[in-house]
């Protein structure tokens, strides 16, 4: 998208130019401090610059087709609890990028995995009758968790008989890949991943996390590389995505706000909005926000810290959000908190 076609006065646009940023989507990249300084231009005219730049690309999103083909066809994967399934009218979109953002210990790890196990139950059960695979970039893969998600299934779907549930053998469909740069990502993407879904064995895909290489592999002044890079690992999700029908995960942190115009892309209510910014923001078809509340719940002789999931954007959810628990056999929607 050119700056010709935003309603911008002429002299932010002839500043942008000779500060060598081509494009709007290039310039969601940079931080508002970062892109005053490179440009000239006044605090105001900045923010006026990213507000449009915002606005124009998501009126123009890069692959609006893929929810759509999705919603067509009704297909969904189950998150494995009626209360978030709810919350997101059946569960996960199998077209698009769907984004999961929030703090260390909000339970965004436990989510994914939970995801790897829903996908593999048949689609009458809300799963996609095939495996995961897991594409680790910071922290090692969390086995032991995984194991114990494994062994609670019986508890957290007692919708499914038990006969179903022992046949699945859900550890040897999990298929976990560790990228600690982003070109072991990028030939992960592009050679390993695109193998197992073409055969058949996976249906599901998920990067835990997405900030983490983008963050430590780039300075500031490297804004314009990560700018490619980064859009360039969008396109490669979205291209997965679109052509396996495939839904993919990718978690990522958050940094602080310090202003409240952040929030429109971020949680209802937070002080927290997810990394990358606003160029990533407009790569993922849905953005969902995990957060842990004050706060503690029970259920049986179990106790869990209070979260809540929340949808921050998506073209075919509300915003609202449901509050949550982990337990043993993994995240359950909480209808009352306070009991």
């Amino acid at each position: 998208m050119d700056w010709d076609q935003l309603d911008l006065h002429p002299r932010i646009t002839a500043a942008v130019r000779r500060a060598n940023v081509r494009s709007v989507r290039e310039a969601l990249c940079v931080s508002g401090p970062d892109l005053q300084r490179l440009t000239g231009l006044s605090r105001s005219d900045t923010q006026q610059l990213l507000a449009a730049a915002a606005t124009a690309c998501r009126r123009h999103p890069p692959t609006p087709a893929l929810l759509l083909r999705g919603g067509e066809s009704g297909l969904r994967l189950s998150v494995g609890c009626p209360v978030l399934d709810q919350l997101l009218r059946g569960g996960f979109p199998v077209g698009g990028v769907t984004e999961l953002a929030g703090e260390s210990g909000a339970g965004k790890t436990q989510l994914a995995l939970q995801l790897c196990l829903s996908v593999q139950y048949p689609t009458q059960h809300g799963g996609l009758d095939s495996g995961a695979v897991y594409i680790c970039t910071e922290d090692t893969f969390p086995i032991r968790r995984l194991q114990q998600l494994i062994s609670g299934q019986s508890c957290l779907r007692p919708d499914v008989s038990p006969s179903l549930i022992s046949s699945l053998r859900f550890s040897d469909h999990v298929y976990i890949e560790h990228a600690a740069d982003l070109d072991s990502l990028q030939v992960c993407l592009s050679r390993r991943v695109p193998l197992l879904l073409a055969r058949g064995l996976v249906r599901l895909l998920v990067v835990d996390s997405v900030a983490a290489l983008f963050r430590s592999e780039f300075q500031a002044a490297d804004w314009l590389e990560r700018s490619k890079q980064l859009l360039t690992f969008s396109s490669t999700l979205h291209h997965l995505s679109q052509e396996f029908t495939t839904p993919v995960l990718c978690i990522n942190q958050v940094t602080d706000v310090f202003s409240s115009s952040d929030h429109s892309l971020g949680p209802l209510s937070s002080n927290v909005a997810p990394a990358l910014g606003l160029a990533w923001a407009n790569q993922v078809t849905v953005r969902l926000m995990m957060r842990r509340l004050q706060g503690t719940v029970a259920r049986g002789d179990q106790h869990s810290a209070l979260r809540r999931l929340e949808v921050a954007f998506a073209p075919h959810l509300a915003r609202d959000g449901r509050d949550a628990g982990v337990w043993r056999e993994g995240v359950r929607g909480v209808l009352n908190p306070d009991s």
